[in-house]
């Protein structure tokens, strides 16, 4: 069974910085596609990175030059680099995952993912 388990949420004032981590368990995948998620309630949902297994990313223009998606592949974990934060980027922030037909394969911000990790609170104050 995939599991997702995100970390790293918190509050923070406008302008700060947080890391949020994902580590990704139960998988055996050769190529995937992984991503953060974000939403606030009443909104829809909002996709904010993707990487896949050969480490190209695609970021939302929301947060482009703000935020970075990365992986460390040996120990399984998805990370989210948020700076510059602002008020707006509040949200309930998710870790999805998806596995892939072949590796290298582009992951579309509007893609869809199996598997959802339980989320990690973002408060930004103003």
């Amino acid at each position: 069974e995939v599991t997702l388990v995100e970390s790293g949420g918190g509050s923070v004032h406008a302008g700060g910085s947080l890391r949020l981590s994902c580590v990704v368990s139960g998988y055996m995948w050769q190529s995937w596609c992984m991503a953060w998620f974000r939403q606030v309630p009443g909104k829809q949902r909002e996709a904010v990175a993707t990487i896949n297994d050969d480490a190209m990313t695609t970021i939302a223009d929301s947060v482009k030059g703000r935020f970075a998606v990365s992986q460390d592949n040996a120990k399984n974990i998805l990370y989210l680099e948020m700076n510059s934060l602002k008020p707006e980027d509040t949200a309930m922030y998710y870790c999805v995952a998806q596995s892939m037909g072949f590796g290298g394969a582009w992951c579309p911000l509007a893609m869809s993912f199996d598997y959802w990790g339980q989320g990690t609170q973002v408060t930004v104050s103003s």
